[in-house]
Parts: structure tokens; sequence; C-alpha cells
């Protein structure tokens, strides 16, 4: 009875996402342009049925867009900014990239790369 209803409580949960959000400003650095074509080629690479059965989601948002205050706002994004939000039901927790991504993107792709890798396998466990 125990294995039946822990099951049933499996099957009824809501599967875990993860919401990948990155801001940017209108004047953008090369940094800036890096974090964004990094992130994609990391997502694509290596999580692109996630992103085809929308378990994991990329948004790119200009922080100075006035329709994108209220989430600037959630995340309190000031300039360029990366942000991974882990889903599970109705709980959000948030984790913020935003150093690691400006530590590595440019000059150091592949440990940009495999550190987002590793935090998006994280987020979806």
């Amino acid at each position: 009875m125990a294995f039946l209803l822990a099951a049933i409580s499996a099957m009824s949960q809501k599967p875990v996402k993860l919401k990948i959000v990155y801001f940017h400003l209108e004047r953008r650095c090369p940094t800036c342009i890096s974090i964004e074509e990094n992130t994609k080629k990391a997502l694509n690479t290596y999580f692109a049925s996630q992103l085809k059965d929308g378990s994991v989601t990329l948004q790119v948002l200009n922080a100075e867009d006035p329709k994108n205050q209220k989430i600037v706002e959630k995340y309190k994004a000031e300039g360029s900014a990366l942000f991974l939000t882990k889903v599970n039901g109705t709980k959000e927790t948030s984790t913020d990239f935003t150093n690691f991504a400006f530590s590595y993107s440019r000059n150091q792709a592949d440990k940009f790369i495999a550190g987002l890798k590793a935090e998006i396998e994280k987020n979806l466990r």
C-alpha cells in the first residue's frame, strides 16, 4: 500500500522546470554578447531535448525595455545578469550566475559552458 501511495504521489508532482533568464542592456559589450552566445551554445549542445519539451527555458530580455520592468524588479537585475530559476511546483529558487558568467564567458568559454552545464544539471535534480 505504501508503494502505491508513493507512486501516486510521484505522478502527481509537477516536474522540475528550470528557467534561465539573461538580462542585457541596450548597449552591449563583447562579454555581454558572449554570455548570451555561450549560454545558447551550452543549452543547444547539452539540453536540446529539455528545451524542446519545455523543462528548460531561456529568456533573453532587454533590462531597459519598459515591458520587462516587472521581471527586472523580480530578479533585481541591474544591467547584464544571468539567473537560473528552479521551479518545483509553486516553489521557485533562483541562482545568480552573473559573476561566474562575467568571469569566464568571454575569455574561457569552455570553463563557462562546463560550469553552466553543471549548474543546470544540479538544478534539474
